[in-house]
């Protein structure tokens, strides 16, 4: 157990790195290939802290990163929370803490997020990077694990009352990525995020209707609730997460070549179905204490 001063000495050290990589994007060009961004002395000095701050709140339990293969991987999640994705903070400090932050990991982020001033900075040091399949193909070709979550903003508001359902939107990219590179596929399913705000309608006629899909490039135009301000649209102004507990299952790499004439989207989504209703079974069964 670390002393009252090196827990100090800790929290300073990640309060200092925090600081100083926001101010950095203010006052320092970005690097010009995104995977240049990931930092893995950024990583080791904040990531014992970041992830204390979740575990406080989302009392995680991350299960199954033993099935993560060495190599170039595909980690294919479903999408929750809104824009306050803690499942996917949740995973990638569990992710580093397996593994070290030496194992290249790079997550996709959508544009917008990934472009935040001051906040994205973080992001984009843990391995960040805008959501593209050029990107995503350059940092498996460089032997890196790549997170992809095929669902996006269409799963990630979804109303809370569908948590149970992998909703990738019939979104196959992340099939066409797999098979281009060569490189297994190994689902991770999450369960929870759905619970850290009332998530109401996705609002995919009112994006249309706008011009918001086109102007934003995010198809939902969603509400919440939740504190402080009750009724909120895309999570703004702000909210704050409810303190849900999450629960993340990794399993076992999928090889496309050896599904056997199944449908690819069909077979992967399935399985990921099968493990969200355990986990939601087993939540149902347990009652959440402490």
């Amino acid at each position: 157990m670390l002393s009252l001063r090196e827990i100090t000495q800790t929290t300073l050290g990640a309060t200092r790195a925090t600081l100083e990589a926001g101010l950095g994007d203010i006052v320092t060009r970005r690097a010009d290939d995104p995977l240049d961004e990931r930092d893995p002395a950024f990583i080791d000095a904040t990531l014992e802290v970041y992830d204390a701050l979740l575990q406080a709140y989302f009392r995680p339990k991350v299960r199954g990163l033993e099935n993560v293969p060495d190599g170039p991987v595909l980690l294919v999640g479903n999408h929750s929370g809104g824009t306050l994705i803690a499942d996917t903070f949740i995973f990638a400090y569990a992710f580093i803490k397996h593994f070290g932050s030496d194992r290249p990991f790079h997550q996709l982020v959508h544009d917008v997020a990934i472009n935040l001033p001051v906040l994205a900075r973080g992001v984009r040091k843990y391995g960040g990077m805008p959501a593209s399949p050029k990107n995503a193909e350059r940092a498996l070709a460089s032997g890196a694990a790549v997170l992809v979550y095929p669902g996006g903003d269409y799963e990630t508001y979804r109303p809370s009352w569908h948590q149970d359902r992998i909703e990738f939107g019939d979104r196959r990219g992340f099939l066409r990525l797999a098979r281009r590179t060569g490189v297994p596929i190994v689902p991770v399913v999450s369960i929870g995020g759905q619970e850290t705000a009332l998530f109401v309608t996705r609002g995919e006629r009112l994006a249309r209707a706008t011009g918001w899909d086109r102007l934003t490039r995010i198809k939902v135009a969603p509400l919440q609730i939740a504190p402080p301000f009750g009724l909120t649209f895309l999570d703004l102004p702000t909210r704050i997460p409810l303190p849900a507990q999450i629960t993340i299952q990794v399993l076992p790499p999928i090889d496309l070549d050896d599904i056997d004439g199944k449908p690819a989207y069909k077979h992967v989504t399935g399985v990921m179905q099968d493990a969200l209703d355990e986990l939601a079974e087993e939540r149902s069964a347990v009652p959440l204490v402490g």
